[in-house]
């Protein structure tokens, strides 16, 4: 048996799952791929996490885009962070190309054209779906680590949420929190003091500066109601499609505790609410992070420690986490340790540097007999990667250089008035893009403190009244000696009969 025939039985046996699956493309060998040799990967573990890496230029969205809309014909709804701008393509058919046709001839798949059913949203200015969250909706944990404060103003924090649940002020935005702040340091001091011990102003001035922090980053628009209900993310069309739900993220790209606010938010509250799924026999919700790095870089210990901990948990909701970034080292060890499925486009060599890169790569996928690993990720071309899959019992599958498929939707965006038309139809849109500022804890506490202040006017002038009218009895006490002799009764009395004396 040659080579190519041994490796063929090796692929067919290990790829082909008896439940449900997505195919990714044919098995190469030699840089030659191998018609029918289908690389498949099972529903039933897509939700063990993901990695798609690679260098720029390599194919990795359009990676995503395979994925994304394969889920979607069976009926898996998906969330893709869309950072660069390249994904609403999904929402239309592929144009087709001769190209397209050669590939998938080399495969052995038959290419149709075919669109996902797509909503689009955003947490930023952009036109979309607005996903919103409340204050009270992350509470004292999260929004501490997200703030990165230290355990004292994490207490602090964690008293500010006890107080307004106590006296019913709802935490909506951001300008809430500082209001309650404010108020705790101000004219409340006693009253804070009284129920939960002192509060430090440094503390709380500290606290304000990191709120501040992310307010400068947009999270002002991100902060308020109405909040996006997650179990909008696991619609289907008529044709039991799941919808592809793609954010737009072009414009925070350079504000990355924003976007780690948000993702972190929305998987707390994936988290709490999706129930226990078990193995099931495909996902309930696959969500793709494009340039993961976004989330990593920069982030505090207790910010990945948190990170970390979500990822382990989540997949027993039936959620699968893809992560889509340039090198696996971006990804730190506990989260690459949890990411079933591998798929990993060219690494390009340029320095010393790289090349050790590559080989600490090539040591994450499993040892094979047919490839030199590291020496094949610098030799992929653009649409081929190296797979490695779970299959359906969880065990790793063998490594596969593939011979990607293309997408079956638009590779290319939508233009300015089709995204207008589909952001416009979306039932979605009246829903969460009307504005509503309903009276929280900012209006609740400015009518407190305008009490307080009033109180604290009419006491003062009670008090300069009470000064000013002893002042005037001393006034007269100090009168002359002379002046009351005059004054006296008895002398004007004298007066008067003297007066009356000489008359006669």
């Amino acid at each position: 048996m040659s080579k190519q025939e041994s490796f063929f039985k090796h692929i067919t046996e290990s790829y082909q799952p008896k439940g449900r699956s997505i195919t990714m493309g044919a098995a190469m060998i030699d840089g030659q791929a191998l018609t029918g040799a289908h690389v498949k990967i099972p529903l039933k573990t897509m939700n063990r996490h993901g990695l798609i890496a690679g260098a720029t230029g390599t194919g990795k969205t359009k990676t995503l885009q395979i994925i994304a809309e394969q889920l979607s014909q069976q009926g898996v709804p998906t969330l893709l962070m869309d950072i660069k701008g390249d994904l609403s393509g999904i929402a239309a058919e592929s144009p087709g190309h001769v190209k397209i046709d050669e590939r998938h001839e080399k495969i052995g798949l038959e290419f149709k054209k075919r669109k996902s059913p797509v909503e689009i949203m955003t947490i930023s200015e952009q036109d979309g779906i607005r996903l919103r969250a409340t204050v009270s909706e992350f509470g004292p944990v999260l929004l501490s680590r997200i703030l990165d404060v230290t355990e004292t103003q994490a207490g602090i924090i964690s008293v500010i949420f006890k107080y307004c649940d106590d006296n019913k002020l709802p935490l909506l935005d951001l300008e809430d929190l500082k209001k309650v702040l404010h108020y705790a340091t101000g004219v409340g001091k006693a009253e804070f003091q009284e129920a939960y011990g002192r509060i430090s102003t440094s503390s709380t001035g500290a606290i304000l500066r990191r709120i501040i922090e992310l307010e400068q980053q947009g999270a002002d628009l991100f902060f308020g109601e109405r909040s996006f209900e997650v179990q909008d993310l696991l619609r289907k069309n008529k044709d039991g499609h799941g919808y592809v739900n793609i954010i737009r993220l072009t414009d925070i790209q350079d504000r990355p505790k924003l976007f780690s606010t948000f993702m972190l938010s929305l998987l707390a509250e994936i988290y709490s609410t999706f129930p226990e799924q078990g193995d099931s026999e495909q996902p309930e919700l696959v969500l793709f992070i494009d340039e993961a790095h976004l989330i990593f870089d920069n982030a505090s210990r207790a910010l990945l420690d948190q990170i970390e901990s979500i990822v382990k948990l989540i997949r027993s909701k039936g959620v699968g986490l893809y992560f889509v970034t340039q090198n696996p080292t971006d990804i730190p060890d506990g989260v690459l340790g949890q990411l079933g499925l591998k798929v990993q486009h060219a690494l390009r060599a340029f320095t010393a540097k790289d090349r050790k890169a590559i080989k600490l790569t090539a040591q994450n996928y499993p040892l094979t007999d047919y490839y030199d690993t590291a020496e094949v990720l610098t030799s992929l071309g653009i649409g081929e990667a190296l797979i490695s899959a779970l299959d359906e019992k969880g065990r790793p599958s063998p490594l596969a250089a593939t011979l990607l498929r293309a997408p079956e939707s638009r590779m290319d965006v939508l233009t300015d008035r089709e995204l207008g038309d589909l952001i416009a139809d979306s039932p979605l849109t009246d829903k969460y893009n009307e504005v509503i500022d309903r009276e929280s804890a900012e209006e609740l506490l400015q009518v407190k403190i305008e009490k307080a202040n009033e109180a604290e006017i009419k006491a003062k002038a009670k008090k300069e009244r009470a000064k000013a009218s002893p002042s005037r009895s001393r006034s007269r006490s100090k009168e002359s000696p002379l002046i009351k002799v005059l004054t006296s009764a008895t002398f004007i009395r004298g007066v008067m009969g003297i007066l009356g004396k000489a008359l006669r």
